[in-house]
């Protein structure tokens, strides 16, 4: 299928894209079982805001002319950014991930420039972002950036990155444990197809409340943890939900795209549906436009808007 999910290009064909971002803008602890809480946050307080929830090339996806891509494209249904989460108290805002949705998303937030950004991983979706953090777009000064040591020296020694942390637009820091002042962000390993940099999770503990987001993974049996005592150990977890099954994308090899299938996590979960949301869904994927096939099982597929308390 065209327009299919494509993470093969070279990094220095993703550089050269990146490059191109601002022309195109302006065209808790395992084991414990807290209840699950859903609903919008009061005014003010800590909470999580879903930017985004679809895969790295959002939808309408580039070569892509069957729905709902083309529903999207003629207005007939709302357009998806891609997968990011905020993290806010009211006043302040962070973003897990830079995406090429980065403006809007920041916007969405209520802020002129974040606050900070936790990367992921070093693919198309999660970091081309940055680039809008550069003297063409915003001209930030000192943006924390929190990666892992393999992710800050991709953006150290590799241009355009390399610029923005030259001149002083973005500051490079650790991203192990992270405390906002009322909520520390603690990053952990995922396996993942980890051509230019390692991968990681995140786990978001607010005053009351803690997240789970995990929008890249290969499969579930590769991880060193064990899925349902993660998830049983939050209230809300954010899980890749990219493919529902193996027959999306046709003259595709699915081996060189993994990802667990959201029919498969669905099954290893049964009984915690309610703490679970769907994201990082492609194009393909069925449950953007019928979430119900997720929602007869008891989980939620995540949509742009959600908030979440922390607290």
């Amino acid at each position: 299928m065209s327009g299919s999910y494509d993470p093969g290009m070279g990094g220095s064909a993703w550089i050269a894209a990146a490059m191109l971002l601002p022309l195109l803008a302006a065209c808790g602890a395992v084991g414990t079982s807290p209840a699950p809480v859903a609903g919008p946050s009061p005014a003010g307080g800590w909470r999580v805001v879903v930017l985004g929830i679809a895969q790295d090339g959002g939808m309408p996806h580039i070569g892509c002319a069957k729905d709902p891509c083309a529903a999207a494209a003629r207005g007939g249904r709302r357009a998806e950014k891609v997968a990011c989460l905020g993290i806010t108290d009211g006043r302040r805002a962070w973003l897990v991930d830079a995406t090429p949705d980065l403006p809007a998303q920041v916007r969405a937030m209520g802020v002129r420039a974040p606050d900070g950004v936790f990367l992921t991983h070093a693919h198309v979706g999660h970091y081309l972002g940055l680039a809008f953090l550069g003297k063409e777009a915003l001209g930030a000064r000192g943006v924390p950036v929190y990666a892992t040591a393999r992710m800050g020296e991709f953006l150290r020694r590799n241009a355009p990155w390399s610029r923005l942390v030259e001149e002083g637009r973005i500051d490079v820091r650790d991203n192990a444990s992270v405390d906002l002042g009322g909520v520390r962000v603690s990053s952990f390993a995922v396996p993942h197809r980890d051509e230019l940099s390692d991968t990681v999770g995140y786990r978001i503990d607010g005053p009351a409340r803690s997240v789970l987001w995990i929008p890249d993974i290969d499969a579930w049996e590769r991880w060193d943890r064990d899925l349902r005592a993660e998830v049983s150990g939050v209230h809300h977890a954010f899980l890749d939900a990219t493919f529902f099954s193996g027959d999306e994308m046709p003259g595709r090899d699915m081996r060189q795209v993994p990802h667990p299938l959201a029919t498969e996590t669905m099954e290893r979960l049964a009984g915690l549906g309610d703490r679970v949301w769907l994201v990082h869904l492609n194009h393909t994927n069925p449950l953007l436009d019928e979430p119900a096939r997720a929602e007869a099982l008891g989980f939620h597929v995540a949509r742009e808007g959600l908030v979440l308390p922390l607290e």
